[in-house]
């Protein structure tokens, strides 16, 4: 190959360092890999948000700032509308932060492991991501945080709370001493924070450092429509709106944050079921020999399999329908598996599923 040939040669070798963020295609019967909620939207509530998409033109874009939204997230959340940025999921709102942060040599603390967009898109941007162990029991270990931030002087921290994918949580006592502790970013990913029933927003009133994600891809039921948002001082939205790509959220996502909004009493409900059978799966699985469960705060938890090959397992459970997330590549993960809570049905089928694997394993057939 000619250099004239190699086209690669234009693409930033940060990038070309980095793999990809992926999840295999797969399909199940029970589907529990994904943090996704059991529970779909009420019929009622989508034929609303549909007849509201059937009234507006189509052939229009959608509103620049979507100032309805905005302000039915400041009553939702309790912060103020200049504070609020609305994306396409959270996920382009993590990445609109660190453009705007993240340059060459710019240090960013991530405790590891989590949710691995984090520390791809810090590379990318050519930043430096200071990666900070959890405990020995996967939690994580505050202190080490706070000094490795102070130590690097780092601009930006970024914790997600409850932490995917060990469902730890982070306290807000320490999130509150990292914010007075310099004048660096605190981001807080709250994803899952309504499984966990707390959150660090009232503290945006007096740390202006402070910045919250949050999606509606989990507790809302509303993954398929792609909707997050950002709560921050409005200096620093400001900022960061300055990334935001135009007409990001198209209308009908739009139109059902809002509806999920309204509908969030219902919604709660579900939320509190699936907390319920989380701690029963927990409970369930810690009598099953062979695993161990870790606690989570979150809508999902991990297993480590203390003898069977996780991998083994993982094939097993999806002979039987069942699909899980491996997640074994992640560090001190080798031996985990991370599930979803599903249904009442579902996690009924995925126990089932696990002690035939587990039989199989027993009997040398895995």
């Amino acid at each position: 190959m000619t250099v004239k040939d190699d086209v690669l040669r234009h693409v930033k070798p940060a990038v070309r360092g980095v793999a990809a963020y992926t999840l295999a295609t797969r399909e199940a019967v029970v589907k529990i890999n994904q943090n996704e909620s059991p529970y779909d939207l009420p019929d009622a509530v989508k034929r609303r948000v549909v007849e509201a998409a059937l009234r507006r033109p189509w052939s229009r874009y959608p509103a620049f700032d979507p100032r309805e939204l905005i302000a039915a997230l400041a009553r939702f959340s309790g912060w103020r509308e200049d504070g609020i940025l609305a994306g396409n999921g959270s996920n382009e709102l993590i990445e609109a932060l660190l453009l705007v942060t993240v340059g060459p040599g710019t240090r960013v603390v991530i405790p590891e492991p989590t949710f691995t967009l984090y520390a791809l898109l810090t590379r990318i941007l050519d930043g430096d991501a200071i990666r900070v162990a959890l405990g020995p029991e996967l939690e994580y270990d505050v202190e080490a945080v706070a000094r490795a931030r102070r130590e690097a002087a780092a601009p930006v921290t970024i914790v997600c709370s409850p932490n995917n994918p060990t469902g730890g949580f982070f306290p807000i006592s320490a999130v509150e001493a990292l914010c007075r502790e310099g004048d660096g970013l605190v981001v807080i990913d709250e994803a899952y924070h309504e499984f966990s029933g707390e959150t660090v927003v009232p503290l945006l009133a007096t740390h202006a450092n402070l910045v919250v994600l949050r999606t509606f891809s989990k507790a809302m039921g509303l993954a398929g429509g792609r909707v997050g948002y950002l709560l921050a001082s409005p200096d620093l939205v400001r900022e960061i709106n300055k990334a935001r790509l135009p007409y990001n959220l198209n209308f009908f996502s739009e139109l059902a944050a809002r509806a999920a909004i309204d509908e969030w009493g219902s919604l709660r409900r579900r939320v509190d079921q699936l907390v319920v059978a989380r701690e029963d799966l927990l409970r369930r699985l810690s009598e099953m020999p062979g695993v161990r469960p870790y606690p989570s705060r979150a809508n999902f938890f991990l297993i480590e399999f203390l003898e069977a090959d996780p991998k083994a397992v993982f094939e097993a459970l999806y002979r039987r329908g069942v699909l899980v997330r491996d997640v074994t590549s992640y560090p001190r993960l080798s031996r985990c598996l991370r599930v979803s809570v599903g249904s009442e049905s579902e996690n009924a089928v995925f126990l089932e599923a696990l002690s035939g694997a587990l039989q199989e394993d027993a009997d040398g057939r895995l």
